[in-house]
């Protein structure tokens, strides 16, 4: 690949190299006698050797707010709607058009764009449903997609609903000796209950028991960081990930790995030896896949679908890894977004105390007909998506929409960017509810709003995390008013380096509600 060359046809930004900061440019014109360029003339600066087009902020040389989102938001500025450049070593292809969106994610899934970005080194987490590639992502996606059914969540909605009344317990202690709260660990103990109970039925009250094994163990998990030394290696270095995997490397913690693994080799033991199991989380229901699989008489379809022990266990470990850091941030941004604006907390609680008079247990079916409720959910996402990024690698050269994309590419949604473009939001970094009102929501293309993805391989458990945070909403508004304090940050700083979180803590005060009787 030819560096400079125009390689993607028909895209109107069309280079392969992005615009360098001005002011190495100029330190590179000044130094240069026989340079025969203007400070006038537009041009653009090749791959540097390591950082490729990102910026060296993005390599730990720049100011510490500059991440991979400000670096995607300042190129759309530049360039349009698709632009590419290098990511290290790689080629990448960024694209904002819905109708290039819409073959990527959906009518090429199978065929073109299958698989995400692996960087290697992912341990036993490499056959993970989010990690594994073609045919063996497609036979865990099939085994997978009944355990996320409306029918298997509304079966667990009991065992989430515990731990709801439990935040609510939790939180009215914690109010008691009047002090703000720090609401990331607070949704970080709910996840981290919710996420444990319902794929092993392993019981913690984790806010209580920070100190419990499970806990600590699942906390080391999200030590991870984009800018750690084995991480820009392997982005920098591809070559190296080969010899790296032989040596056992890995991006996450082994012996935290193993902690889990080893939990779940005895836990499905004991089920294995007890076949009437009447447990209800998704180890179960993986375990009844294998075990039907294992009693069908149809050798091709026993191939096709069972999972293995090593497979069945990659997927225990990312329930626990998706389902922990992703919800409890959505979740504090969602208290964060309610808590300063009062008019919106106000609609919420009248749509609550409609479905749900005096205070009645959250159900299933209340929580999610809930419109407002499913509103205020959607504008938190839309401006804190989980996944800045969404990548998926091109497996043959491809024309979407006169834009050529050369085999092996990997083709970039910068849904973070997406979220925020003012030609398609008005006034994008404003809250607003309303523009996922029913009237306002078939008004726009919906690969414009991405939060879990699209398509085959969109986020299996978008279901699961909506419903959590759903009630866990429910329980808190229904019982608090959320007020910001002193210490609220405001404006909300986001650090774009890598997963959404804010910079800052994000401290609110809860106040006890009292909800009028609404009988006779």
């Amino acid at each position: 690949m030819t560096r400079g060359r125009h390689i993607y046809k028909g895209a109107h930004t069309n280079r392969l190299q992005l615009q360098q900061l001005r002011r190495h440019r100029g330190r590179e014109q000044k130094s240069s006698p026989d340079s025969k360029t203007t400070s006038n003339q537009k041009h653009e600066s090749p791959p540097q050797l390591l950082c490729g087009n990102m910026d060296p902020a993005c390599c730990m040389l720049d100011p510490p707010n500059y991440g991979v989102l400000e670096f995607d938001m300042e190129s759309y500025k530049k360039y349009g709607k698709v632009w590419g450049f290098y990511d290290g070593r790689k080629p990448v292809l960024a694209v904002m058009d819905p109708v290039i969106i819409k073959a990527v994610l959906v009518k090429e899934c199978y065929t073109v764009f299958t698989n995400r970005r692996n960087f290697g080194l992912n341990g036993p987490l490499n056959s993970a449903v989010s990690i594994a590639e073609d045919d063996q992502w497609k036979r865990i996606r099939t085994v997978l997609s009944p355990t996320f059914t409306s029918g298997k969540l509304k079966k667990m909605f009991p065992l989430v609903k515990h731990y709801g009344d439990l935040l609510v317990q939790n939180l009215r202690e914690k109010i008691d000796i009047r002090q703000p709260l720090n609401m990331k660990d607070i949704f970080g103990g709910y996840s981290m209950d919710i996420v444990l109970s319902t794929s092993f039925s392993v019981k913690v009250d984790s806010i209580n028991n920070p100190n419990d094994p499970f806990v600590t163990n699942a906390k080391k998990l999200f030590t991870f960081s984009f800018l750690s030394p084995l991480f820009l290696l392997t982005v920098l270095c591809p070559f190296l990930v080969p010899l790296l995997e032989k040596m056992n490397f890995c991006f996450l913690p082994l012996s935290v790995l193993n902690f889990f693994m080893d939990g779940i080799k005895k836990i499905k033991k004991e089920r294995e030896k007890n076949s009437k199991s009447d447990q209800v989380d998704f180890l179960q229901l993986m375990i009844d896949s294998q075990n039907k699989e294992k009693h069908s008489s149809d050798d091709e379809s026993h191939g096709y679908k069972e999972l293995s022990d090593s497979e069945l266990m990659a997927q225990g470990l990312i329930f626990i890894l998706a389902g922990y850091e992703t919800t409890s941030t959505t979740m504090t941004f969602l208290a964060y977004n309610i808590a300063t604006n009062p008019d919106v907390q106000t609609k919420l609680q009248q749509e609550i105390d409609t479905f749900l008079p005096n205070k009645a247990p959250p159900t299933y079916e209340a929580v999610m007909q809930m419109e407002y409720l499913d509103m205020v959910v959607n504008e938190t996402l839309r401006l804190y998506p989980a996944a800045g990024r969404i990548e998926r690698v091109c497996k043959k050269t491809t024309t979407i929409n006169g834009v050529t994309i050369p085999q092996g590419v990997v083709t970039v949604i910068p849904v973070y960017v997406l979220h925020r473009d003012p030609e398609i939001w008005q006034e994008p970094e404003e809250f607003r509810p309303e523009r996922f009102s029913k009237e306002n929501k078939d008004a726009f293309d919906p690969y414009l709003f991405l939060p879990f993805g699209f398509g085959p391989r969109n986020c299996i458990g978008m279901r699961f995390a909506l419903m959590n945070m759903k009630l866990a909403m429910v329980s808190l508004i229904q019982n608090f008013t959320l007020r910001p304090c002193s210490e609220t940050p405001i404006p909300l700083q986001i650090d774009t380096k890598g997963f959404m979180k804010s910079t800052k803590p994000v401290i609110l005060d809860l106040v006890p509600r009292e909800v009028k009787n609404t009988e006779g």
